[in-house]
């Protein structure tokens, strides 16, 4: 490649939605605390405290406002909106082609989706690529496999999500310095990096997390930890995914979280629960009345000057502040498909979890004075249950409905144990007994389960339900926008940004567009 092609392609890195190289955290840590070593090389981190302020910093990154939506707000609209669990709620083009599938390459929501979760994958790799050369050599190698860990974690759920978006990916690990003629050929590659196939992206975060499952801390109660806990859950949604599908290691990793001691709460309503509504009730508080339950493996959590306002207000109401920017249309509205599902079970617990009516101004999906919201996040101190042991006990149930030791009364425990815990029957002896009708059961388990947890459509992906589910879609649910294009096989992965098309030679688009 000649040098004057890749210098401008350099002029233009500001245009590719790639890694922050320079970025530095939010805290006191500053490149006035950067020192260098004996042979004169630059080091990030000076000090084990340098450290330890850096790695806060990335615990709190899915909480900023900025990087909410990668991690919760266009996740939403992606695994909810895009398929039969919502409509987009209101009327801007971003979110409408979500709903009608209309999205192309240059798609704001998409392109936001990729920026971020690449700034993300800087942001950690500054502290896996610095850790080992800390200025005054205070951390043993324990300690220091310990921070690298975490973060193997934390981009490992960011490169998930993203191979479930693209399938092909890059899979940034280096930190690159200022571009000059004389090192150009050796930084090149992490400012334009290569674009792996899926299964690379897959067998990268598997090795990632099997390091992560020696090294990292043990949960020991805190869920908000990047822990082994939440490497083991990683493992078994991973081993679920066609690229490397092994249902025998989903089982494997579903009962390694059960020896430690994850199990469902008693009472679905307990995840999602507030202390009260105080616009009902003045006495009460919008805190939420459990957090690190048996159940969860990773949340966040919002406390008061956080901004998980604005992520509520997106969706609802928020209970911390009732009239709150509640005067314009929100997104993912639950769907009448969706809702008409929670009914035809009998499902009230969950729907009533799931689901809350308000009066609002507007009737762009539903009449103004019962109007459909998203229910799971209900204040701005809500808690965001990122993973949690019901979503890792259905992928056993899975797994024995799927795999080749199959195992179909093993797969209905597992269903009727979901079912009682919201006052349900058990499945009948002849499903049970079906595969296809077992299958047609877990699918529908795993929608009401966890509706708005970021997992419906990526489910559809997974078992190769998308034109089943979604082109028969409009029959069953009136209020459902038309398609502008129907689903197909092309239709499984999302376009690639259109910026990292034009500035990165090494990138092919997705088929379809």
């Amino acid at each position: 490649m000649k040098l004057k092609y890749i210098l401008i392609g350099f002029a233009s890195v500001a245009l590719f939605p790639s890694c922050d190289l320079q970025y530095d955290p939010k805290g006191i840590y500053s490149d006035v605390t950067e020192g260098v070593n004996e042979e004169g090389e630059e080091l990030v981190f000076k000090t084990r405290e340098d450290v330890e302020i850096y790695l806060q910093d990335l615990y709190v990154r899915p909480t900023e406002n900025n990087t909410q939506y990668n991690w919760f707000r266009d996740q939403m609209m992606i695994s909810d909106a895009h398929s039969d669990n919502a409509y987009a709620g209101t009327s801007g083009a971003e979110v409408v082609s979500i709903e009608n599938n209309a999205v192309d390459a240059p798609h704001m929501m998409i392109e936001r989706l990729w920026t971020r979760w690449m700034d993300d994958v800087a942001f950690v790799n500054k502290l896996i690529c610095n850790v080992d050369n800390v200025l005054d050599g205070s951390l043993s190698q324990e300690e220091i496999d310990r921070y690298k860990a975490q973060g193997m974690i934390f981009r490992a759920i960011v490169w998930f999500d993203m191979a479930r978006m693209w399938g092909n990916i890059p899979l940034v690990e280096s930190v690159a310095g200022n571009i000059t003629a004389d090192n150009i050929e050796e930084v090149y590659p992490a400012y334009f990096p290569e674009q792996k196939t899926e299964e690379e992206a897959y067998r990268k975060i598997e090795e990632d997390l099997l390091f992560a499952l020696e090294h990292a801390p043990d949960a020991r109660g805190n869920k908000t930890l990047f822990s082994k806990e939440v490497a083991l859950c990683l493992l078994a949604k991973i081993y679920a995914e066609k690229p490397i599908r092994d249902y025998s290691k989903v089982v494997y990793y579903a009962d390694q979280l059960a020896a430690r001691g994850y199990d469902l709460v008693d009472e679905y309503e307990k995840l999602f629960a507030l202390d009260g509504n105080p616009n009902e009730d003045p006495s009460k508080s919008a805190i939420p009345a459990y957090s690190n339950t048996v159940e969860s493996i990773l949340e966040f959590h919002f406390i008061v000057g956080s901004n998980n306002k604005n992520t509520v207000t997106i969706f609802g109401r928020d209970w911390a502040k009732w009239d709150s920017q509640f005067t314009w249309a929100k997104w993912v509205t639950p769907s009448r498909d969706l809702i008409a599902a929670f009914e035809s079970e009998g499902d009230t617990k969950r729907l009533n979890s799931s689901v809350v009516y308000y009066s609002c101004n507007w009737s762009k999906y539903y009449p103004s004075d019962n109007y459909p919201f998203m229910f799971k996040s209900r204040s701005r101190y809500s808690t965001w249950i990122k993973f949690r042991y019901a979503d890792i006990l259905l992928l056993k149930a899975e797994a024995y409905i799927m795999g080749p030791n199959m195992n179909l009364n093993a797969a209905a425990d597992i269903i009727d144990r979901i079912r009682e815990r919201v006052g349900l029957d058990k499945l009948s002896s002849t499903v049970r007994g079906n595969k296809e009708l077992m299958l047609n059961a877990y699918m529908k388990e795993r929608r009401l389960e966890l509706a708005f947890e970021w997992q419906r459509w990526f489910d559809l992906v997974r078992l190769d339900k998308v034109e089943e589910v979604m082109n028969g879609l409009q029959s069953r649910d009136s209020g459902h926008l038309a398609f502008v294009n129907l689903f197909n096989q092309d239709s499984y992965r999302f376009p690639i940004p259109q910026s990292v098309i034009d500035t990165n030679e090494n990138f092919v688009q997705n088929s379809g567009y």
